[in-house]
C-alpha cells in the first residue's frame, strides 16, 4: 500500500541578521541579509471584502500535551486563526484518551477517542455554539473506531460547511479507508492538503474537482536569521560543524543510512557532528521498546563514528527546537518513504534558513527546488555523504543555500497561513449565502 503520512509555534523577531561569521562574505549574497532581517515584502494585511467573513468556527483534531506532530500543527493552526487581527472565535474539540493529560483549560471541549457517543455530542455542542464553519485536522490513525470512522459520526451530524485538512492520504487504500474517503470527500465544503502531489491524489484517485481542493503550504513560526555559530556555543558545538535531523525516532526516518554516511564525512571534517533530536516514536516504544536506538547506536560503534554523533532523546518544545535549528549548518532528512507528503520538520528547517539535504519523497520533492535545498537518492548513503561534505566545504554555497530557504521561508509564515484558509473560509460561507460567484475563481488557486 503506497501511504502518504504526515510527519511526525509564533517567533519573536529577534537581532538583525549578519552573515555567519564562520564563512566568507558572499558577492550578491552576503549584502542582503539585512534585506530578509525584516518582515518579508508581501502585503499580510487582510483584502478589504464585501462578501461574508468566518468569525466564529469549530476545530477538531489532536493538541499539545499529545506528542505528535499532528498535535503540534492543529495547536498551530488554532493559534494563528485566535492571533488574526480580525478576532476570529476558534473553539477546539479535542480528541483524548484517559491516559491523565492535562489539557488548556481553554479547551471547548474533550472528545473520548474511543466513545462513538462524545463524537455525536461534540456535533451538538458545535451546532448550539454558533459556529459558521467546522475544521477538521485529519488523520486515520487519530480517531476511534475502525481506521478512525467514528470522526464521520461528528462531521456527518453538523448542519454548517466543513473543511478537511488531510494529513494522510492513501493512493491505495484498504476497501474500510475508502469508504471513510468517499464520505469526508462527500461531506466536505473543501479539501485542504499542503502540496500539490496531494490535489494529484485527489484529483486521480478520488476524482476530486480542483474547485473543492485548496493546496496550502504547511506553516512555520516567523523568526529573524540567525547565524550557525551565534548558536553553537550553548550546547557545546563551537567549532563543530553541526549536522541535524529533528523528529520522533522510527524506522522509516533512514537514520541509519545517515549514521552510514558519517565515516565518509569525518573523514574529510573530523570536527563533524550529527545531531539527532528526538524521542523514539510512542507507538514503536510500545511495540519494541528502545531497541532500535540501541540498535543505530550500535552501528555508530561499530563504524567509529560514535563520539561524532549526539543523541537527544527527548520530545523537545518549540522553543529549545529552535534553538537547536540555529546550531546547525546543514539539516538532513534521509527519509525512506517516497510518498510523505507533509514534513512540519523541514518546513521548520527551510524556514529558519537552513541548507537541506533529502531524499526525494514529495514534500522535499516540491520544496526544495531553485536551490534551498539538494536531493538524494533513497537509502544512498554514498550520496547523503558526498553532499553533506561538498556543503561542509563550501561556505559560499551553504551561505547561498541558506539565504535561498529563508526567504521561501517567509511566504511560509503561520499569519500567511491564517490568511489562505480564512479566505478559504469566507468564500466558503459566501457561498452558502449565495454571494460568491465574484471571489471564488481566485480563490481556488490558494
Amino acid at each position: 500500500m503506497a501511504s502518504v503520512p504526515s510527519d511526525d509555534l509564533k517567533m519573536p523577531i529577534g537581532t538583525e541578521p549578519q552573515s555567519p561569521s564562520h564563512s566568507r562574505p558572499i558577492s550578491g549574497v552576503a549584502e542582503r541579509w539585512d534585506l530578509i532581517a525584516r518582515p518579508f515584502p508581501f502585503n499580510l494585511e487582510p483584502v478589504a471584502r464585501k462578501l461574508p467573513s468566518a468569525a466564529h468556527i469549530a476545530l477538531v483534531g489532536n493538541f499539545p500535551p499529545q506528542r505528535c506532530g499532528l498535535a503540534t500543527f492543529t495547536a498551530d493552526t488554532h493559534k494563528a486563526l485566535t492571533d488574526h487581527q480580525r478576532g476570529l472565535r476558534c473553539d477546539t474539540y479535542i480528541m483524548h484518551d484517559d491516559d491523565g493529560s492535562e489539557y488548556p483549560t481553554d479547551i471547548t471541549r474533550l472528545i473520548a477517542r474511543q466513545n462513538r457517543t462524545d463524537y455525536t455530542m461534540a456535533a451538538r455542542d458545535i451546532m448550539r455554539s454558533g459556529a459558521e464553519l467546522l475544521l477538521v485536522e485529519h488523520e486515520f490513525g487519530i480517531f476511534g473506531g475502525e481506521d478512525g470512522d467514528y470522526v464521520l459520526d461528528l462531521i456527518e451530524a453538523v448542519d454548517i460547511p466543513v473543511a478537511i485538512t488531510l494529513h494522510t492520504l492513501l493512493e491505495t487504500p484498504s476497501p474500510a479507508q475508502d469508504a471513510i474517503m468517499q464520505r469526508l470527500i462527500a461531506r466536505a465544503d473543501v479539501l485542504i492538503v499542503m502540496a500539490e502531489y496531494g490535489r494529484n491524489i485527489l484529483r486521480n484517485s478520488y476524482g476530486v474537482k480542483d474547485l473543492d481542493i485548496a493546496v496550502i503550504p504547511h506553516g512555520i513560526p516567523d523568526f529573524a536569521y540567525c547565524p550557525p555559530a551565534e548558536a553553537k556555543p550553548q550546547f557545546g558545538l563551537e567549532d563543530k560543524k553541526t549536522i541535524l535531523t529533528f523528529g520522533l525516532l522510527s524506522h522509516d526516518k533512514g537514520i541509519d543510512r545517515m549514521i552510514e554516511a558519517m565515516p565518509l564525512i569525518v573523514q574529510n571534517h573530523p570536527d563533524a557532528v550529527y545531531v539527532i533530536l528526538g524521542a523514539t516514536h510512542p507507538n514503536l516504544v510500545a511495540q519494541e521498546g528502545e531497541a532500535l536506538r540501541k540498535k543505530l547506536q550500535a552501528r555508530a560503534t561499530e563504524l567509529g563514528v560514535s563520539d561524532n554523533i549526539r543523541w537527544i532523546d527527548a520530545f523537545v518544545e518549540l522553543d529549545e527546537l529552535v534553538e537547536y535549528l540555529k546550531a546547525a549548518d546543514v539539516y538532513v532528512t534521509p527519509y525512506l518513504n517516497p510518498m510523505q507528503i507533509t514534513s512540519g520538520t523541514l518546513s521548520y528547517a527551510v524556514g529558519m534558513g537552513k541548507p537541506v539535504v533529502s531524499t526525494p519523497y514529495i514534500h522535499a520533492a516540491e520544496l526544495l527546488v531553485n536551490g534551498n535545498g539538494a536531493l538524494v537518492p533513497f537509502g544512498d548513503s554514498k550520496a547523503l555523504a558526498q553532499e553533506i561534505d561538498g556543503l561542509l566545504n563550501d561556505d559560499d554555497r551553504r551561505n547561498a543555500m541558506a539565504w535561498t530557504a529563508y526567504s521561501r521561508g517567509r511566504s511560509m509564515i503561520w499569519r500567511r497561513y491564517a490568511d489562505a484558509l480564512l479566505n478559504r473560509f469566507d468564500a466558503i460561507i459566501a457561498a452558502r449565502a449565495g454571494t460568491a460567484a465574484p471571489m471564488m475563481a481566485a480563490v481556488t488557486a490558494l
